[in-house]
This record gives C-alpha cells, structure tokens and sequence, in this order.
C-alpha cells in the first residue's frame, strides 16, 4: 500500500531570516498527532541555511541523527570535542544518546542545503559517538546507493544504531531500478527532483511515498530524478 504526501502537505517553517524549512514530520512548532513517526524515522527536515549562519549550539539525546549535504557545506563542533566540516556528497551520523550538545554552522559565502533525519535508536542508554564519510553519494547513476545503515551486511557504509537503511539514487529519465521488500518492512520515500513512478504511482518533486506491505517496489524515472530511500522496520519491537 502506498501513501502519497504532496509537497504542499509538507509543513514551511523560516523562524528567523537565515532558515527556510520544510518539515515532513511534527517538528518544533508543527504538531500533528497523526504524523509523529513513520517507524523509528522520527525527523525528516529539508534545511536551507543561508551564509555565515547556522544553528547555534544545541543539545540532544537518545536519538540517531543523520545529516546529508546536497549542497555547500556545514561546519560541526560538538562537546565530544569534534570539530569537522561536512562537504555536499558527505553524510554524518550523531548518536546522542546519554546526551550530546553540538552546533551546525554555514561558514562560507553560498547557501547550504541539507536534510536532517532522526531515527529512535534500537537501545537506550548508549554512548554519545560520531561518524562521517564522503561517499560522493550525488554522482552514483541509475542504482541506490546505501549512505548509512544499521544492518551490518553493508559494507563502507556509515553505521547507526537503527535496523534501517538510507539510500540515495540519481535516475535518469526512462531508467528503472527495483527494491526488494517484505510486508515486514516499510519503505519511505522522497523526491528532491524529477519525477518518478513508484509501482505505476507518480511521484514528483518534493512528494513522499510512505509504503507498507509491500514485497517489491519498481521505480522509474520519467525525468532524471534525485530521491531519497529509507528502508525501515515496521514494528517496534524491530526498531
């Protein structure tokens, strides 16, 4: 079964002149007890930051927070004693877990695009730790591309504590690629441009696709398309 999300459903937020926002989940001041979660994927923002500006820092804890930088680049310093820069292609992960305060600042003169998504960790309690990896995730063509992943069978992949998958795919028009699922699994899905057909059902520019009882889902591209992927358990007890 296939939920379709229209890009005007997203919620707009620009709470100071320097962040234009789009949450896809209840985030800060968007509340909808309907739409909290989508299994353990908690957040999904779509940030744009404009330069010499960011978010200041800011504390976090039990959650698996994933940055990936679609354009420019984002400088990170944190109470781990991290301080690092993550450039377009890169993806880092954060585990919060018993705490953590970092800031996320656009240093350079072009505006930085991102999306941040929280994931609720398999376990609470854990140690607060730090990953990141250019894995040039934008030039990869007609194929998904795992950019990070709690399932252990991935190789070179940035590692977090959530049994879900994060791919990335670049699809050019009238290419097609398939996912095998099960009904156990959800999958979620969302389009940074182009246009796509996800088991006949179009999918555009901004649109989700939150699936469920799914065995396979075969994709293609009307127009070259960028899109998202997660790959996600649908029960708790599975998170």
């Amino acid at each position: 079964m296939l939920k379709y999300i229209p890009a005007i459903e997203r919620h707009h937020a620009a709470p100071v002149a320097w962040l234009n926002s789009h949450f896809l989940f209840s985030f800060a001041d968007y509340y909808d007890p309907n739409n909290m979660h989508f299994g353990p994927l908690r957040v999904f923002n779509d940030d744009v930051v404009q330069p010499h500006s960011g978010f200041p820092q800011h504390p976090h804890s039990e959650m698996e927070i994933v940055t990936l930088v679609l354009q420019g680049e984002v400088t990170h310093e944190d109470t781990m004693g991290n301080k690092t820069t993550i450039r377009k292609g890169e993806v880092q992960r954060m585990t919060a877990g018993t705490g953590i305060a970092h800031s996320e600042m656009n240093r350079t003169d072009k505006s930085l695009h991102i999306y941040q998504l929280w994931f609720l960790p398999n376990q609470k309690g854990l140690s607060p730790s730090y990953e990141q990896k250019d894995i040039d995730f934008l030039s990869h063509k007609n194929e998904l591309v795992p950019l990070v992943t709690g399932q252990r069978v991935l190789e070179d992949v940035v590692y977090m504590n959530s049994n879900s998958t994060v791919y990335w795919a670049n699809l050019r028009e009238e290419k097609e690629i398939e996912f095998k699922t099960f009904p156990i699994r959800n999958t979620f899905v969302y389009v940074k441009e182009g246009t796509i057909y996800i088991n006949g059902s179009e999918i555009g520019p901004n649109d989700q696709a939150r699936l469920t009882d799914e065995n396979v889902l075969h994709i293609r591209a009307e127009k070259d398309a960028q899109f998202i992927l997660i790959d996600l358990p649908a029960a708790e007890a599975n998170y």
